[in-house]
């Protein structure tokens, strides 16, 4: 998700308009006004949480909904004729796919990613993909690592398609544009596991499910990116291929693809992240791979086995992400000299040459004489820190002595805090983050979003969950500022932090439940300490992003005003990279809400827990609203920190 920031518009009215003057005090204002309601409000209604008459009780309904599914699964012409075809379509590419990659061997899917690298980004990176695959390999995860590659490859062709007939539709088509931008900012905003339920729901647990919530998650980026490129392209060049005759055909094939090229890559790069990072989640609903050996290991505690499986999530996705970058980064330079322009026939080539090797050495599968099992070392080296540093540590107290610690004095107080506020000043506490930042829209949508959590039913759990995000958006946000402004004012911890964020970035979410497990165990605790992890590189990166992007020349002026570097900091920097500041904590937000969800799985309870629960014991009625209150929080929160342009208008 983006925040973009512009600049307010002006209509001609003077300081001393009533239009003006509200604008100028509009935070005292709705502040006053909040005020006066806080106490009418505690006269008027009382307090309590969210009333019982306000309710819907959506159980037998979706109950309904779903034993007509399941009983009409095999037999209704709707699933028969369209989603059934559509179930074997995926089904059976991914099993091409996969068959595809046993057949080419080991040698040759690795001499392939090896040949790739090399004719999109050089040597380094061919070394790179090498060793990555071979790592795999040697960690015993060749086959789960191509079960993945095999539903990803499937996932993100489908993915890059609807992105790209999407985006192709809003780039071309203002009103398009205009229906398409709210849905996309809403898919971008809901939680992976939200998108696991309805696809469950319709195509049961498998992979067919798997595949359409990966494409469902995956293809946004796609489209925005796809329509962004297509809208921007240049004007003069779009005014001057009109003047030469050409259509319209001829002008989207010769003159917007090609300068959109760019945008379209960046797509592609962040679609295969994301159907990565879905692909992985999925594995709750069956679809198998790395995903499956993550989530078994983390069910029996077992992180051995679950780093294991991880390590070669994180290569593949360190691969692919440096692939696709450089692919985007190589547009417009000029052609390499040498054997990299001979073209894709050397690729090819290669592998069938690689692949034909193995065979007629007897090795096309990796042999097991050359894996080497880290599980049982690395839960020999959990057992020790169990040992020494899960509790007992002098003066400092161990790792669980901190969980406990977090839960009792920031956690429990959060959560009863919010529970113990009356329904009616949460909303109106809400409305008034929304007003001061936002619009009355954007007021309004909150405010709805809220409410609506509380007529599903589940308005103490959506509560517990927001106590989690909030603690965790603070710790992210402190450290992920100073960290962000220590990289700002030296080029060294830049440098330093630079290839750290970098493979934080491309690690998919799941990932992260590993270490926090290892050094926490199971609770609230460990769910969120594994958000700050994942949210805290982007945090990082865009407040670094905005501290430099200050004018020089004003930090300049100042500096020969006599401005100490304190005074730059909060007087300068600060104020002028407010904008993204902002964008920053609204990543923050969203991102340690996604992980904070997935939680539910290593004991994190609330919303999450539901959805699990609802997923593992096919009560859909219980996954199905959990995940609508998720939708919900996430929307409200995203509104709640995302500034929007404030527009004076005559009689405003």
């Amino acid at each position: 998700m983006t925040a973009t920031v512009t600049t307010p518009r002006t209509t001609g009215l003077d300081a001393s308009t009533p239009a003006t003057s509200f604008a100028r005090h509009r935070t005292g204002v709705v502040l006053v006004g909040a005020l006066a309601l806080l106490v009418l409000g505690a006269f008027l209604i009382g307090g309590g949480t969210w009333p019982e008459s306000l309710t819907v009780d959506l159980t037998g309904p979706l109950g309904g909904v779903s034993d007509w599914i399941i009983d009409n699964r095999d037999t209704h012409p709707l699933f028969l004729y369209f989603f059934g075809h559509i179930s074997n379509a995926v089904v059976l590419s991914v099993r091409g796919v996969y068959l595809v990659l046993l057949a080419a061997g080991w040698a040759g899917v690795t001499a392939a990613a090896g040949l790739i690298a090399w004719r999109v980004a050089g040597v380094r990176l061919a070394l790179t993909a090498v060793a990555a695959f071979i790592l795999c390999a040697l960690l015993g995860m060749w086959v789960p690592t191509m079960q993945t590659l095999a539903l990803m490859v499937v996932a993100v062709l489908a993915s890059v398609i609807l992105g790209a007939v999407l985006g192709l539709a809003a780039g071309l088509s203002d009103r398009v544009f205009r229906s398409l931008r709210p849905v996309l900012d809403t898919m971008q905003v809901m939680p992976a596991f939200a998108y696991l339920l309805p696809v469950v729901l319709v195509f049961g647990i498998g992979v067919p499910a798997a595949v359409l919530a990966t494409v469902i998650y995956a293809a946004p980026p796609m489209a925005r990116l796809t329509a962004l490129g297509l809208r921007d392209a240049d004007a003069g060049v779009m005014e001057a291929a009109a003047s030469l005759g050409a259509t319209g055909r001829q002008r989207l094939l010769t003159a917007r693809f090609p300068l959109a090229r760019k945008e379209l890559l960046l797509g592609l790069n962040q679609t295969i992240m994301m159907a990565l990072s879905m692909a992985v989640i999925a594995s709750v609903i069956g679809a198998g791979g790395l995903g499956d050996r993550v989530y078994q290991a983390l069910a029996s505690v077992d992180v051995g086995a679950a780093l294991a499986a991880g390590i070669p999530i994180v290569l593949l996705a360190v691969v692919l992400d440096r692939v696709t970058a450089a692919a985007g980064n190589r547009i417009g330079t000029a052609p390499q000299a040498g054997p990299a322009r001979s073209g894709w026939a050397v690729v090819v080539a290669g592998t069938v040459v690689a692949a034909v090797g193995a065979r007629l050495a007897a090795k096309p599968t990796w042999p097991d004489a050359w894996t080497v099992g880290i599980a049982e070392p690395v839960n020999e080296a959990v057992g020790w820190m169990t040992d020494h540093l899960y509790s007992g540590v002098p003066v400092i107290g161990g790792t669980a002595d901190w969980a406990a610690h977090f839960t009792t004095w920031i956690l429990d107080p959060v959560r009863d805090g919010l529970q113990w506020l009356p329904w009616w000043a949460l909303l109106l506490l809400v409305a008034v983050l929304a007003m001061v930042i936002g619009t009355w829209r954007t007021t309004l949508t909150a405010v709805l979003a809220m409410a609506a959590i509380g007529v599903l039913g589940v308005w103490d759990p959506a509560l517990n969950t927001l106590s989690q995000v909030l603690a965790g958006v603070t710790v992210t946000l402190v450290i992920g500022f100073a960290v962000g402004i220590a990289a700002s004012r030296s080029e060294r911890v830049e440098r330093l932090l630079r290839p750290v964020l970098d493979v934080f970035q491309t690690m998919p979410q799941f990932v992260y439940l590993i270490p926090v497990v290892a050094l926490f165990g199971v609770g609230r605790a460990p769910a969120v300490a594994a958000a700050v992890i994942y949210a805290l590189p982007a945090v990082v990166r865009i407040t670094t992003q905005g501290m430099n992007s200050v004018d020089p020349v004003v930090m300049e002026s100042s500096r020969s005003l006599g401005a100490t570097g304190m005074q730059q900091l909060r007087k300068v920097q600060l104020p002028l990279a407010r904008p993204a500041l902002l964008l920053a904590v609204n990543q923050g937000v969203v991102l340690v809400l996604a992980v904070v969800v997935i939680g539910g799985l290593v004991g994190g309870g609330a919303l999450g827990y539901d959805v699990v629960f609802g997923l593992a014991q096919g009560d859909l009625a219980t996954g199905l609203v959990a995940g609508a209150a998720i939708v919900c929080l996430g929307l409200m929160l995203d509104r709640v920190t995302q500034p929007t342009q404030r527009r004076t208008e005559k009689g405003a």
